[in-house]
Protein backbone atom coordinates (compact mmCIF):
# COMPACT_ATOMS: atom_id res chain seq x y z
CA UNK A 1 0.00 0.00 0.00
CA UNK A 2 1.46 3.37 -1.02
CA UNK A 3 1.17 6.74 0.68
CA UNK A 4 -0.87 7.92 -2.32
CA UNK A 5 -3.39 5.08 -1.86
CA UNK A 6 -3.67 5.71 1.89
CA UNK A 7 -4.16 9.47 1.50
CA UNK A 8 -6.57 9.05 -1.42
CA UNK A 9 -8.75 6.57 0.44
CA UNK A 10 -8.85 8.78 3.53
CA UNK A 11 -9.80 11.81 1.39
CA UNK A 12 -12.41 9.86 -0.58
CA UNK A 13 -10.58 10.38 -3.89
CA UNK A 14 -11.46 14.11 -3.88
CA UNK A 15 -8.99 16.95 -4.47
CA UNK A 16 -8.73 19.10 -1.36
CA UNK A 17 -8.09 22.23 -3.46
CA UNK A 18 -10.90 22.14 -6.06
CA UNK A 19 -13.14 19.55 -4.32
CA UNK A 20 -13.57 17.62 -7.59
CA UNK A 21 -13.17 13.83 -7.89
CA UNK A 22 -9.70 12.45 -8.63
CA UNK A 23 -9.57 9.49 -11.03
CA UNK A 24 -7.58 6.65 -9.46
CA UNK A 25 -6.79 5.23 -12.91
CA UNK A 26 -5.38 8.48 -14.30
CA UNK A 27 -1.61 8.69 -14.69
CA UNK A 28 0.16 10.58 -11.91
CA UNK A 29 1.82 12.59 -14.71
CA UNK A 30 -1.52 13.79 -16.12
CA UNK A 31 -2.72 17.22 -14.87
CA UNK A 32 -5.96 15.59 -13.57
CA UNK A 33 -4.03 12.66 -12.09
CA UNK A 34 -3.60 12.04 -8.36
CA UNK A 35 -0.80 13.48 -6.26
CA UNK A 36 -0.02 13.81 -2.58
CA UNK A 37 0.18 17.40 -1.42
CA UNK A 38 1.75 18.63 1.79
CA UNK A 39 -1.16 20.94 2.60
CA UNK A 40 0.63 23.13 5.07
CA UNK A 41 4.07 23.88 6.39
CA UNK A 42 2.58 23.95 9.89
CA UNK A 43 4.07 20.96 11.69
CA UNK A 44 1.19 21.04 14.19
CA UNK A 45 -1.44 20.41 11.49
CA UNK A 46 -3.49 17.30 12.20
CA UNK A 47 -3.48 16.24 8.52
CA UNK A 48 -0.20 17.08 6.78
CA UNK A 49 -0.74 15.25 3.48
CA UNK A 50 -3.81 15.67 1.30
CA UNK A 51 -4.93 14.35 -2.08
CA UNK A 52 -4.82 16.83 -4.97
CA UNK A 53 -4.93 16.74 -8.74
CA UNK A 54 -1.40 17.08 -10.15
CA UNK A 55 -2.35 20.47 -11.71
CA UNK A 56 -3.96 21.78 -8.51
CA UNK A 57 -0.88 20.76 -6.53
CA UNK A 58 1.53 22.34 -9.02
CA UNK A 59 -0.47 25.56 -9.33
CA UNK A 60 -0.69 25.77 -5.53
CA UNK A 61 3.09 25.97 -5.35
CA UNK A 62 3.13 29.14 -7.46
CA UNK A 63 0.28 31.01 -5.77
CA UNK A 64 -1.54 30.94 -2.45
CA UNK A 65 -4.44 28.48 -2.56
CA UNK A 66 -7.91 29.98 -2.62
CA UNK A 67 -10.90 27.75 -2.02
CA UNK A 68 -13.59 29.19 -4.27
CA UNK A 69 -17.11 29.76 -3.02
CA UNK A 70 -19.61 28.30 -5.52
CA UNK A 71 -21.24 30.79 -7.89
CA UNK A 72 -24.74 29.56 -6.97
CA UNK A 73 -24.40 30.83 -3.38
CA UNK A 74 -25.51 34.42 -2.75
CA UNK A 75 -22.92 35.68 -0.27
CA UNK A 76 -21.46 39.11 0.42
CA UNK A 77 -17.88 39.50 1.62
CA UNK A 78 -17.11 35.77 1.80
CA UNK A 79 -14.19 34.94 4.08
CA UNK A 80 -11.04 33.27 2.69
CA UNK A 81 -11.74 29.66 3.65
CA UNK A 82 -8.13 28.48 3.95
CA UNK A 83 -7.47 31.21 6.53
CA UNK A 84 -10.68 30.35 8.40
CA UNK A 85 -9.79 26.64 8.36
CA UNK A 86 -6.30 27.30 9.70
CA UNK A 87 -7.59 29.53 12.52
CA UNK A 88 -10.38 27.15 13.53
CA UNK A 89 -7.96 24.21 13.46
CA UNK A 90 -5.42 26.08 15.56
CA UNK A 91 -7.64 27.99 18.02
CA UNK A 92 -11.16 26.62 17.75
CA UNK A 93 -14.00 28.98 18.55
CA UNK A 94 -16.35 30.76 16.15
CA UNK A 95 -15.84 32.86 13.01
CA UNK A 96 -18.21 34.89 10.88
CA UNK A 97 -17.62 33.85 7.28
CA UNK A 98 -20.27 35.57 5.14
CA UNK A 99 -23.29 37.84 4.96
CA UNK A 100 -26.35 36.87 2.92
CA UNK A 101 -29.44 38.79 1.77
CA UNK A 102 -31.96 36.13 2.88
CA UNK A 103 -32.24 33.36 5.45
CA UNK A 104 -32.58 30.82 2.61
CA UNK A 105 -29.31 32.02 1.03
CA UNK A 106 -27.58 31.92 4.41
CA UNK A 107 -28.80 28.40 5.14
CA UNK A 108 -27.61 27.18 1.72
CA UNK A 109 -24.19 28.71 2.40
CA UNK A 110 -24.09 27.20 5.90
CA UNK A 111 -24.95 23.73 4.59
CA UNK A 112 -22.31 23.98 1.85
CA UNK A 113 -19.67 25.13 4.35
CA UNK A 114 -20.23 22.22 6.75
CA UNK A 115 -20.01 19.77 3.84
CA UNK A 116 -16.89 21.46 2.35
CA UNK A 117 -15.09 21.69 5.70
CA UNK A 118 -15.68 17.96 6.30
CA UNK A 119 -13.25 17.39 3.41
CA UNK A 120 -11.10 20.50 3.78
CA UNK A 121 -10.24 19.80 7.43
CA UNK A 122 -11.12 16.15 8.15
CA UNK A 123 -11.48 15.39 11.82
CA UNK A 124 -12.34 18.97 12.80
CA UNK A 125 -16.00 19.01 13.83
CA UNK A 126 -17.44 22.19 12.37
CA UNK A 127 -20.98 23.48 12.72
CA UNK A 128 -22.59 26.44 11.00
CA UNK A 129 -25.14 28.90 12.31
CA UNK A 130 -27.26 31.61 10.74
CA UNK A 131 -27.97 34.77 12.73
CA UNK A 132 -30.15 37.70 11.72
CA UNK A 133 -28.69 41.15 12.14
CA UNK A 134 -28.97 44.57 10.52
CA UNK A 135 -31.33 43.43 7.76
CA UNK A 136 -29.03 40.63 6.66
CA UNK A 137 -28.13 37.12 7.70
CA UNK A 138 -24.71 36.25 9.08
CA UNK A 139 -23.17 32.82 8.58
CA UNK A 140 -20.72 31.63 11.23
CA UNK A 141 -18.64 28.49 11.56
CA UNK A 142 -17.73 27.08 14.96
CA UNK A 143 -15.85 24.18 16.50
CA UNK A 144 -16.53 22.58 19.86
CA UNK A 145 -13.24 23.99 21.21
CA UNK A 146 -12.82 27.47 22.65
Amino acid sequence: MSLLDDVARRDGWRCWVCDEPVDADMSVNDPRGPSVDSRTADRKAKVAERLAHRACNTRKGAVKVVIAWPDHLHVVEPAPLITVAERLERKGGRELVARCPSRKDAQEAADWLVDRFSRLVPGLPVTASVDEGGGQYLVALATGRR
